[in-house]
């Protein structure tokens, strides 16, 4: 009999880690597909809430932020890719880095469609393996129809303030609980993990909490 298990899954579609760790958790859970029935639920972070829609140039902006040289960042980038590789995900070529905050909106719609956790890998792989906007409307509308979701319904919401409200509130809600790193994982409402694990890590712990259980 399969054991049921929540797992909250909190990160920004900017976040190359998080695209790891997304992959990386599903390798997990594919493997335990015999014990565990998974209720994924993805909630949003900014890494950069105040980005400019037309975004900045990613090296520049990685520098200015974390203090890395060109050359640290391409070598970042390579240790990327390879961790993707390992777990399915495939990295393009990224040059900027974007705002999310509408994406998180359409996200938060998805979630009420029951496509969620569709279009976070959709947007994942549009932005990081084919370097398009993350903030680009035309772009998440078309993420969106890849998924089965209306089209014209998920430019409406684009266009309007729909879930603005909600998605502020979930991200101070996960700021207030100590949340400030992406990806964080939280099972079953308190056992926490973060960072983009191996599969194996996450495998170990679902296990061990299904034990506990």
């Amino acid at each position: 009999m399969k054991q049921p298990i929540k797992i909250d899954f909190v990160s920004d579609v900017a976040c190359p880690w998080c695209a790891v760790g997304l992959s990386s958790l599903q390798l997990a859970l594919s493997r335990l597909g015999d014990v565990v029935e998974p209720e994924l639920v993805m909630h949003p972070f900014e890494l950069n809430p105040q980005m400019v829609d037309e975004g900045e140039d990613l090296i520049e902006h990685i520098g200015k932020k974390y203090g890395r040289t060109p050359a640290q960042v391409l070598q970042a980038q390579a240790e990327l890719r390879q961790r993707g590789a390992d777990v399915g995900f495939a990295f393009g070529t990224r040059k900027r880095i974007y705002n999310t905050f509408d994406a998180h909106r359409l996200m938060h719609w998805a979630g009420i469609k029951g496509k969620q956790v569709q279009l976070k890998e959709a947007l994942l792989k549009s932005y990081h393996g084919q370097g398009k906007s993350t903030s680009d409307h035309d772009v998440l509308v078309e993420a969106a129809e890849s998924v089965g979701l209306d089209g014209a319904e998920a430019r409406a919401i684009l266009q309007g303030g729909d879930y603005a409200n909600e998605v502020r509130a979930e991200e101070e809600k996960y700021q207030a609980m100590g949340i400030h790193s992406v990806p964080s994982i939280i099972f079953n409402g308190q056992y926490l993990l973060t960072g983009a694990q191996p599969a194996e890590s996450f495998e170990k712990a679902i296990r061990q909490i299904l034990a506990d259980a």
